[in-house]
């Protein structure tokens, strides 16, 4: 009843959205917990005859079951996008996702560094070691870019223009994007790409690929992920880091400096300007916590 439908999403988010393989199972398995609650209750429901109703009863059987609001906010968007396709594809008239209530959530704010505690991080970099220059040129590209990090694993040596101070990102959804580069991180890059990188014996099949380990082949996330950790670790910074938290960094530091938030969204490759205005929240703390610590009013 259901499967016929279920493909057809499978194969528009495939082909027409591109999205990565992860995330179309992440789509259809948010369909598959409807189709499994409504088989549990009644086997005959087709996807043109579900009702508002049962999609609260079901959103009622997720909380029960323990999901966090977060997790149900997720699972619903994940069917909306299904019941839009069916719309889309006229095999369906009627949504019934558009009346429903996502729980609402409480915005957690990114951990940022401090333009210092980032320079202190660099500083525990030893630059006489090959994987010190390469990690030097990982940092300076991923907080100069806002890169995340599977974009920066993946750059390629045709992407980069640093004659020109850009580098083309491939980003979530294979969306393309140019992003200025700053001339520190372009320095770092040229030393890495002209000493390190050619005394390592590329493997086969990373040729292109921008950021190599000892053994020739692509760094991993993970990877990146140790690196930035351990960095953060002997520069004393207590903060939960990871390799987003450059990103979250490279955000707020344009926004603090007065930067226009639709050209951060273009630079961090947001498809919604809502999801870069949580950086004009880090903006507004940033502010509260200057007043609280300088305006004699507030001592």
């Amino acid at each position: 009843m259901w499967e016929p439908y279920r493909n057809g999403f499978k194969a528009h988010l495939q082909l027409e959205r591109s999205l990565s393989a992860a995330s179309v199972d992440a789509y259809l398995g948010d369909l598959d917990k409807l189709t499994q609650y409504l088989s549990l209750h009644d086997s005959k429901t087709a996807p043109s005859s579900v009702t508002l109703e049962q999609l609260q009863d079901f959103l009622k059987w997720a909380a029960e079951l323990g999901m966090t609001p977060s997790s149900q906010s997720r699972m619903i968007s994940g069917i909306r996008s299904f019941y839009k396709y069916c719309i889309a594809e006229q095999v369906l008239v009627k949504d019934p996702t558009q009346l429903i209530d996502i729980p609402r959530l409480k915005r957690s704010l990114p951990e940022v560094l401090s333009f210092d505690e980032i320079e202190s991080m660099i500083a525990q970099i030893d630059h006489s070691k090959p994987d010190g220059q390469r990690n030097r040129a990982i940092i300076e590209t991923m907080y100069s870019c806002g890169l995340r990090v599977s974009e920066a694993v993946n750059l390629s040596f045709p992407w980069l223009y640093l004659d020109v101070g850009f580098i083309r990102v491939i980003g979530k959804g294979n969306k393309e994007r140019l992003v200025p580069i700053g001339g520190e991180a372009i320095k770092y890059l040229r030393l890495y790409l002209s000493h390190t990188r050619n005394t390592i014996t590329v493997a086969k099949g990373n040729e292109e690929v921008v950021f190599l380990n000892r053994r020739g082949a692509k760094l991993s996330r993970v990877m990146i992920f140790m690196i930035i950790k351990d960095l953060a670790k002997k520069a004393g910074i207590n903060k939960n880091i990871s390799p987003h938290t450059l990103r979250h960094s490279f955000a707020t530091h344009l926004v603090e400096g007065g930067a226009d938030l639709r050209a951060v969204q273009e630079m961090l490759g947001h498809e919604s300007i809502t999801t870069t205005e949580i950086y004009t929240h880090l903006d507004r703390e940033f502010l509260r916590e200057t007043l609280i610590r300088f305006h004699p009013a507030y001592k």
